[in-house]
């Protein structure tokens, strides 16, 4: 791979963003595209309008991932939603959002990017105002749900959109670098932006605040012209099957019960199948072969630690702040900004590490600070002061925007380049789930005693990300 595409591969996917996901390496000219330093056939004059359409597209999504978290009392109020049910507004997207990226680069290619894209946003738009005027739950779930695999339509195509407006490649990385920020912004913002509108109005606001944004990345489309079509396989039976799992797999988690036992026989024969699937297919959407290299399966696994112990703590803390301290929902907001608001300027130092040490040594001592963070926010119960523990969720943030990033470009690094947007693709899918995951089992603890599921979630998260720091001493070292 080179080194650009490296660069692409690492700024594209800050600490809690989703990393793009395509049928090819971040960057790298596709069959059709013009060589580096060749004008793009996607690009009309100004490549301007096709990164603001992409950044616009990326925040959303990004915003979405964050911004409901702290309206979960509300809406649980409102909509007379128990916990089961709160989890379900959380994970609804997210999985939508994390199966379908396994095939939506390939899509995307399939239709063209811009077209890709445009019908993405037009869906997330509709399914967002669908989710403001939602008369209670059911209506809710689903329109989440939509807005998830429109969510998985937009990325990998925004990111494409990108591509194409840039041929040179120094433009393209600095390019991608900005569509990466706006997403780093959107998480920063989204607990505030939440809490700000569900106090002052309603928690519909944080759906209904999509529509404005949408539909200018809509009206920046229109000065971008038309993407290529290009032929991409596409693998339906492997992503039927790992859509199965993966759901059956969360109801199981979520609702418990009888039910819970015949998901998760559900969830283990779809799993089975998928494995048969995927060894049989000729372009499947998971090449099993992958995790055959050690690299790829210590980044996989550290990437899902790290992503139990984000996602997880931002949901369980969103509902300690105002269900056991009382706060209000802007209140609870706030408490998240000094931990969310550093992600960025961790993300550019951990690079810099990198350059410098090699990934092993900023992925190490990432993971090893946000352990330590987690151990620290044990300390914390109904009587410790707002700031102090706002001031604890730090050190969670710092870990695990330090590792992330080298993580994931070493992951980059140890795939052939035909592989890396596929490679890209797995890992994010996977941290998706993972989140998804966390979300349903420390909410299911929640439901019986939040200063249990406090206590339980933090450790949880910590002993995971301790195996994968153990684990993470063997990737490779300093760069030749």
């Amino acid at each position: 791979m080179s080194s650009t595409d490296r660069t692409t591969a690492s700024v594209a996917a800050p600490s809690a963003l989703p990393s793009p996901s395509s049928g090819r390496a971040p960057g790298h000219p596709a069959p059709g595209h013009p060589a580096p330093g060749h004008p793009a056939p996607g690009a009309a004059g100004s490549p301007g309008p096709a990164l603001a359409a992409a950044m616009l597209g990326f925040a959303l999504i990004t915003l979405d991932t964050s911004v409901v978290n702290v309206a979960l009392p509300a809406i649980g109020a409102d909509l007379r939603a128990g916990m089961s049910g709160l989890q379900w507004v959380v994970d609804a997207y997210t999985l939508a959002f994390a199966a379908l990226l396994l095939s939506s680069g390939a899509l995307a290619d399939r239709v063209g990017a811009s077209r890709a894209y445009g019908i993405g946003v037009v869906v997330f738009v509709l399914a967002s105002a669908a989710c403001g005027l939602a008369p209670g739950l059911p209506e809710l779930l689903a329109a989440r749900a939509v807005q998830g695999t429109a969510a998985a339509a937009m990325l990998p195509a925004s990111l494409a959109l990108v591509r194409e407006a840039y041929g040179d490649p120094g433009r393209r990385a600095r390019a991608v670098s900005l569509w990466a920020a706006g997403g780093t912004v959107a998480v920063a913002l989204g607990p505030v932006v939440g809490g700000a509108l569900t106090t002052a109005w309603s928690w519909r606001g944080i759906f209904f605040v999509n529509l404005p944004l949408g539909l200018l990345a809509l009206v920046l489309l229109t000065r971008v012209a038309p993407s290529e079509r290009r032929p991409a396989p596409l693998d339906l039976p492997g992503q039927l099957t790992a859509m199965t799992a993966l759901g059956a797999l969360t109801f199981a988690a979520i609702e418990g019960g009888t039910e819970a036992w015949w998901a998760l026989g559900v969830a283990g024969v779809s799993f089975a199948a998928f494995l048969v699937i995927e060894t049989r297919r000729r372009h499947p959407v998971v090449p099993l072969g992958l995790f055959r290299n050690t690299t790829v399966a210590v980044a996989v696994a550290a990437g899902s630690a790290n992503s139990v112990a984000f996602y997880g703590m931002l949901f369980v803390f969103s509902l300690f702040f105002q269900q056991v301290l009382g706060l209000s929902a802007l209140a609870a907001g706030l408490m998240f900004l000094p931990m969310t608001g550093l992600l960025a300027g961790v993300n550019i130092l951990s690079a810099k590490a990198a350059a410098r040490y090699g990934p092993r040594l900023p992925i190490v001592l990432g993971q090893t600070v946000a352990v330590a963070g987690l151990l620290g926010l044990l300390t914390v119960d109904a009587g410790t002061s707002p700031w102090a523990q706002a001031l604890l969720l730090v050190p969670l943030a710092l870990g695990a925007g330090f590792s992330l990033p080298p993580l994931i470009a070493s992951m980059m690094e140890a795939v052939p380049a035909e592989r890396a947007g596929t490679a890209a693709g797995l890992l994010n899918a996977v941290r998706q789930t993972a989140g998804a995951l966390a979300i349903a089992v420390f909410g299911s603890m929640a439901a019986a005693s939040m200063e249990t599921a406090l206590r339980a979630s933090l450790l949880i998260s910590a002993a995971f990300l301790t195996l994968t720091t153990l684990a993470s001493l063997r990737l490779p070292g300093r760069r030749a």
